[in-house]
């Protein structure tokens, strides 16, 4: 699976996934419907290509288990205005929430996004997810007054 360790808070281990093994899809399957009720889990192809890809970094987090809490994918790409960084799909499993997962993945993506010449980092997060709302004002970020437009494919 493993990549390379990218920070630990206490008991909370950090990894950047460099290659997909069965481990990693059992988690991410096991993870994302507790994110999203409408969207199916990714394929072992899919993650591989979230993997090598130069433009996004997939972590897992992990406690003194070993076994995978809690996931994070972070997008850093260049546009005319510079760097930009977006953390996306946070989520940790509901056995580990409040136990400092989510920050340590978020932090463990802040450090990757300003070492790869972000100056800011956005994200996004429904209403309904207080506690998460709570964890990102605690991080540092900021809500932004800004209207968000999606355009549906289907």
């Amino acid at each position: 699976m493993s990549g390379s360790e990218n920070g630990c808070e206490g008991e909370i281990e950090i990894e950047q996934v460099v290659a997909v093994d069965t481990e990693v899809v059992d988690a991410i399957v096991r993870l994302v419907p507790q994110l999203s009720r409408s969207a199916p889990a990714p394929t072992a192809y899919e993650l591989e290509k979230i993997a090598s890809s130069d433009a996004t970094t997939l972590f897992v987090a992990r406690r003194r288990t070993r076994r995978i809490v809690g996931s994070l994918c972070l997008a850093v790409f260049r546009i005319p205005t510079g760097v930009r960084a977006w953390i996306e799909d946070v989520v940790v499993d509901e056995s580990a929430r409040g136990a400092g997962v989510g920050a340590a993945l978020v932090q463990a993506a802040i450090r990757l996004a300003e070492a790869q010449g972000a100056r800011t980092v956005d994200l996004t997060s429904r209403p309904d997810r207080e506690a998460a709302n709570r964890l990102y004002v605690r991080l540092g970020f900021n809500a932004r007054t800004t209207n968000v437009y999606r355009y549906s494919m289907e």
